[in-house]
């Protein structure tokens, strides 16, 4: 994750994500970002991803900023060992366990790693980073993948400098669009997503574009979700996974993922089917008018997700 420019945001930016890689909001992130280049993937077509807030690409889970937090032991370490993990979860487990020797969980691949080991010969990743040591980082990682271009630059910026200005939808290819920013300001940090996400839109009318965001206290993201539902897409889908109730705000109570234009999946091209809701102590399913809902219990896992949708 990078800070967002403009008015010295970034010389005061503190946030670094080698303390909390691997947390409850990262296998969210990551399980949802994973399902969402499978489905890409279903054709043979090409595609390109854009990560605005890319990180450094890798983090040692036994490091010492990682070791100060411990917020991996409410994430990915509670989720290894799981026996007969649902599809989705071990997908992203073998993903996790391919950056680390036979057997042993030291490093934490971020999502630039994650979706470089997705990709095909024939695909793309443009990967920005703000910040001058994690840039760094990341363009030693990718020295020698042609695959993958690394910007030391602020994303949002990049949305218009990289992508090209009037793709129509017929001709527009498949295309992720990753913002996951840091939300130190938050009241400076939304706004500045629903811009880029809506010229995004505007310059590649069929990309799935996947935002990050906090939960604290819910009311707060209410407008927030109403700027998102004015944007230019053909869908909305919220996916969250609460770890304690959304009331509190000063610590992370959970975090979502809105994805804008999900990519279809090929189970019945239903939006929310390429969400896991798996692996929560109770999964909710609501339809656009909140009007429908259905439990469906498992064995053991994280303790909440819920997805909602908009559209199809």
């Amino acid at each position: 994750m990078a800070a967002p420019a403009g008015d010295g945001y970034a010389a005061r930016m503190n946030y670094r994500h080698a303390f909390h890689a691997g947390n409850h909001a990262d296998v969210l992130k990551h399980v949802v970002q994973l399902a969402m280049l499978d489905a890409l993937m279903r054709k043979d077509a090409p595609f390109f991803v854009l990560d605005t807030h890319a990180g450094r690409g890798r983090y040692l889970l036994h490091g010492k900023q990682a070791g100060r937090t411990g917020e991996a032991s409410t994430g990915i370490f509670q989720l290894t060992g799981a026996r007969k993990p649902p599809p989705v979860i071990a997908r992203y487990l073998r993903a996790v366990a391919a950056d680390n020797p036979v057997d042993a969980l030291v490093a934490y691949p971020g999502s630039p790693l994650l979706t470089a080991q997705a990709m095909r010969p024939q695909d793309r990743l443009a990967a920005c980073e703000l910040q001058p040591e994690e840039a760094e980082a990341l363009k030693a990682l990718f020295d020698h993948d042609p695959r993958v271009a690394v910007h030391a630059r602020d994303g949002y910026d990049a949305v218009r400098a990289l992508l090209p200005r009037a793709w129509t939808a017929s001709a527009s290819p498949a295309a992720q669009f990753l913002v996951d920013p840091p939300y130190e300001a938050q009241d400076e940090e939304y706004p500045r997503v629903v811009r880029a996400v809506r010229e995004a839109l505007e310059r590649w009318p069929q990309a799935s574009c996947a935002i990050w965001y906090p939960v604290k206290q819910r009311r707060s993201l209410q407008p927030f979700f109403r700027k998102l539902e004015g944007l230019p897409a053909r869908s909305l889908l919220l996916a969250e996974l609460l770890v304690r109730p959304d009331d509190s705000p000063l610590r992370l109570n959970g975090s979502g993922m809105a994805i804008l234009n999900p990519p279809q999946t090929g189970r019945g091209d239903r939006p929310g089917a390429v969400v896991p809701a798996a692996h929560a102590r109770r999964s909710r399913c609501f339809d656009p008018a909140g009007m429908a809902e259905a439990r469906n219990p498992v064995e053991r896992g994280l303790p909440r997700c819920f997805w909602r949708s908009r559209g199809s």
